[in-house]
Formats: structure tokens, C-alpha cells, sequence
């Protein structure tokens, strides 16, 4: 199977409580894919299977005139009920062999991972075929997610985001990333990096990515 090409170098995840909830996520995802933002996720660990749906619906059809991927967290069901573009998972969810066979072959499955061992054997030919895409982190320190992993130290990330490369494995880095701090993580050899508070919640959403996205090109 061929990778997917996948531009994650904006890569918005969408939080309930920063975006103000439903309503305030729809619209956080309409300007921020308007104004640069590559890729959107909806994630509410906290939300039930309803209003996932709900929510999905609308950011589908807000996104998709725009061809901006919406990626649904964890729940693959919400997936397929709303033809999302595809799915995250991280370490404790569902293999991504499992997702990539329910999604089948058309749709991006991407995956967490907080250390070199990790990435090493996800990255190996067997399991790398069903990935898309690997989110590093955390990289900063994160209060959006309560049960994030030890920050990684510089050298950590930049070789996990070498042996990304190596196999042709876009990496995008997550964890804490604010205006002023993208951009070393594109030096250190991320291929996007993944934002929360950096958008959501911004009083200007169209400016935060315009700002994000001035710290994100130069580097690339």
C-alpha cells in the first residue's frame, strides 16, 4: 500500500474547553483552515459518542469545500459514520493495523509514539505500511493533555524525527507549542507540528495561523 501525502505542517487539534465548545470548535476549524491550518483533529476525551458525531458532521462540512483533512482521535466509528478523512491513534488505542483494516486503504491513519524505541519498531515494514504519519512528543510541556508522557529532550526528538525521515515517514511534533517555538522544532527535523492553544481560543484565529505559518515556512 502507498503512503498518503499529507501536507502536516499546520496540523490544528481542536479542544472543547479552549474553543468554548461545539459551536466555538466548528468555527475555530472554519478560520483556521481558511487562514493555513493543513490538517484539522477533532479531540474531546471528554465528550460522549453523540456529540462527537455532531461535532464531526459539522467540521466535515465546513472542511471539506476548503480540502482540509479532518481527523477524528481514537474513534474510528465516528470516522466512518461521518467519511472523515481518517484517524489518530495513540499507544494505548487500537493497533493501527486493526484501524488501517477497518478504514481500508483510502483513508490516513496516524499514530503517537514519546520515544526512539517506539518509532523503531512502528517503523518497521510490517506496521509502517498502515501509517501515514507519527506525532513526536510531548516536546514542551502540554496542560491539554493530563496524561501526556515526560517531555522529550532536544536530542531525543531530533532523532526520532531522523528516523521519520529515514523511512519516509512524515513526523509532526506535538506537546506545548506556542508562537515562538515552532519554529526549532522544524529545524530539529519535524515535518509540521501540532497545535492546541496556539489556535484555539486565540481572540484572532486568523492572525495566530498567519503568525504560526511565518515561523513554520521559512523553516521547511
Amino acid at each position: 500500500m502507498s503512503r498518503h501525502v499529507i501536507d502536516v505542517s499546520l496540523y490544528l487539534v481542536l479542544d472543547p474547553d479552549l474553543c468554548g465548545g461545539l459551536d466555538g470548535m466548528v468555527e475555530t476549524a472554519r478560520l483556521a483552515a481558511q487562514h493555513g491550518a493543513t490538517v484539522v483533529q477533532l479531540r474531546a476525551p471528554n465528550w460522549k459518542k453523540r456529540q462527537w458525531l455532531t461535532c464531526a458532521q459539522q467540521l466535515k462540512t465546513v472542511l471539506a469545500p476548503l480540502n482540509v483533512p479532518l481527523i477524528i482521535n481514537d474513534h474510528v466509528d465516528v470516522a466512518l459514520a461521518v467519511d472523515a478523512d481518517g484517524v489518530h491513534v495513540g499507544q494505548s488505542d487500537l493497533p493501527v493495523q486493526v484501524v488501517r483494516a477497518l478504514l481500508g486503504p483510502n483513508k490516513i491513519v496516524g499514530l503517537s509514539t514519546n520515544n526512539l524505541g517506539n518509532v523503531t519498531e512502528l517503523l518497521s515494514p510490517e506496521i509502517a505500511a498502515s501509517i501515514d504519519y507519527i506525532g513526536v512528543g510531548p516536546v514542551y510541556p502540554t496542560t491539554t493533555k493530563k496524561d501526556a508522557s515526560p517531555v522529550l529532550s532536544h536530542d531525543e526528538m531530533a532523532a526520532m524525527f531522523a528516523s521519520c525521515t529515514a523511512r519516509g515517514v512524515p513526523a509532526v511534533a506535538i506537546g506545548g507549542i506556542k508562537l515562538g517555538t515552532a519554529a526549532p522544532l522544524m529545524a530539529a527535523g519535524a515535518n509540521g507540528v501540532a497545535v492546541i492553544s496556539a489556535i484555539c481560543g486565540q481572540s484572532d484565529v486568523p492572525q495566530a495561523c498567519r503568525d504560526l505559518l511565518r515561523e513554520i515556512k521559512p523553516a521547511q
